[in-house]
Formats: C-alpha cells, structure tokens, sequence
C-alpha cells in the first residue's frame, strides 16, 4: 500500500465527525498512512421529516456508499444501526469495531430518573421502536407518560428538555460517550426495559470489494464477537422484513463465564402505543461465523412472525 492519505468519507454532524475521527486515529495506527476526513451531506442529515415518513432505511448512509462507488472516498464510517439489512454489490463491510455502550439513556430535567417522572411527563423520541418499549413499560408499571416525535442532533434534542418543552429525551449511550457528554445523562435503560436498536452501539467500516490491501488492513480493526453478535441483530431485522425505522429491538449478548460459551439474542417488536409486544429470545452457542449468526437471527425471526410479529410493525399508535 501507498503512503498516500485516505480518505475518509463520513456524515457532518458532531457525533459522525467525532467517531469517524476515532476510526481515523485507529486506521493510521494500522497502516501507518494518513486519513482525512471527507465531509458528506445525506438526505436523512437534510430532511426535517421524521424518520418513519422517509422511510428511515438508508437515509444516512446512501450518499456515503454512492462517494465509495464513484471512488471519491477510499472507506466509509457508518453507525452501523443506520445501515440497511441488505450489503450492496461492490462494496464490503471491512471491520466492525468493539461495541459500545449498546443501552439506550435518558437526559432528564431535575437529573430525574425514567421511573421518577411526574405524570404527564413529555419524553421526546425519534425511534418507533423506543416510543413502543416505553409505552408498554409505562403501562405495565402505571406510569403516566406521553412520548413525543422529535428529530434533531443531540444539541438540539436535550435543547427540548434544558428549554422546558420537554421532561426527558431518549437517546444512546455510545453517542453521548463518543462526543464527550455521558454526563448528561440522569438514567441508563436496562435492556431488559429497552432493547436497543439492531446493531446500536457498533460501528461499521465499509469499503470497496476490489481493494483487498485496505480490507486487509482495515480488518485489524474487526472484533470478531461485536460482528457475530451485530449480525444476528441485523438477520433477525431482516427476516422481519423490516427497515431502520421499524419499531424492532434486539441484542444478542454473550452469556458471560469463564469461557464465553452461549449468545443469547432478545428481539422485541411492539406498536407504538405500547399495547401489544411481541418479546421473545433464544439462546445457542457462540456462532462461529457469519453464517450461524444469520442463522440464529432467522430462526427467532420466524418464532416471532409465528406469534404476530408481522402485524404489529406497520401499526402506530391512534
């Protein structure tokens, strides 16, 4: 490989430039070459729709994968929960770094807890699926709570509750770790309240599948554990037949021991008002490839689809 600088392609806003500029740092350590950051405006950073009107798959990431096509970028940063199910032809996902924080968190006013808000309380979202998991959790706990459709960056969303507009505001924890601001947070949501996103937490590097030395040397970069675990999510995902958008939650976890022996995968789909779920997981060994984590995303997808799944994921809440 050259010494000539790579480029970089990733989205503006605070929190791409920030974890692109970490896989930046990492990638110069590997191969030794510089990285410059080139700046990509997509349609998903543009729209002030909501995400569920523009459909949500592929919004933040078409316009980075069309700048790797056209050879304008040497590889891609994407959040890897943003990317659509379906790996296009000519380009492949070179590393998954280690996982983040995969949890979903509250900023709240008062540094209230979820569980503390007042009745009424206003909790601002994005996410279909997270509106669905906090409603059904209101409603089985006998919390009175109200979940409002935001858009925004974060500068803007936790802007709602420092104004008063509104109480709280959900967003991930790996964001807010990646940009310096976790301490903002008043509350962490257990996984077992909120499944996060299909690969939320996790990164992907994506380049063209012609550039063997950059796959190579990009694949320093891959933990073989997050792209098992982040595959299954993202089959599970797929088999639902559903978008990023979508109110779908999963994680698979590794069932910890000595030795990591089992992955566990939860998935969760839900109408938005929180009336009706379906929730389920399955637990098998550690896949040892790609292969067999599709395979345990499919086979949970299919239990699901058997209990109603289907039904629930083109509803919203009246």
């Amino acid at each position: 490989m050259s010494d000539k600088a790579l480029r970089l392609g990733t989205r503006r806003s605070r929190l791409a430039m920030a974890q692109s500029g970490q896989v930046a740092e990492a990638v110069r350590q590997v191969t030794g070459r510089p990285v410059e950051l080139v700046e990509i405006t997509t349609y998903g950073d543009t729209s002030r729709e909501h995400l569920a009107q523009i459909g949500g798959t592929g919004v933040f990431v078409t316009a980075l994968r069309d700048a790797l096509v056209r050879g304008e970028v040497d590889f891609a940063v994407h959040s890897l929960k943003d990317l659509p199910t379906a790996q296009p032809a000519g380009l492949v996902l070179a590393a998954v770094p280690e996982r983040e924080d995969p949890r979903d968190v509250i900023v709240a006013r008062d540094a209230l807890k979820f569980t503390d808000l007042p009745r009424g309380a206003r909790i601002g979202t994005g996410s279909p699926r997270r509106m669905a998991q906090l409603n059904a959790y209101a409603r089985a706990h006998g919390l009175d709570i109200e979940t409002v459709a935001i858009r925004g960056n974060v500068d803007t969303r936790i802007g709602y509750v420092r104004d008063g507009e509104l109480d709280a505001v959900v967003l991930a924890a790996a964001g807010l770790n990646r940009i310096g601001r976790i301490d903002e947070v008043t509350d962490f949501l257990s996984v077992d309240t909120v499944l996060p996103a299909p690969g939320q937490g996790a990164l992907a590097i994506e380049c063209a599948a012609d550039h063997a030395d950059l796959i190579a040397a990009l694949g320093a970069l891959d933990d073989p554990l997050t792209r098992v675990a982040v595959t299954a999510e993202r089959s599970l995902l797929a088999a639902l037949e559903a978008g990023c958008s979508a109110p779908v939650g999963a994680l698979a976890d590794l069932l910890d021991g000595q030795i990591v022996k089992e992955m566990r995968l939860r998935g969760v789909v839900g109408t938005t008002d929180g009336t009706r779920m379906v929730q389920l997981s399955t637990t098998g060994s550690v896949p040892q490839t790609e292969t067999q984590a599709m395979a345990l995303g499919r086979e949970l997808a299919t239990e699901m689809l058997a209990q109603g799944a289907a039904g629930l994921m083109g509803e919203r809440a009246h």
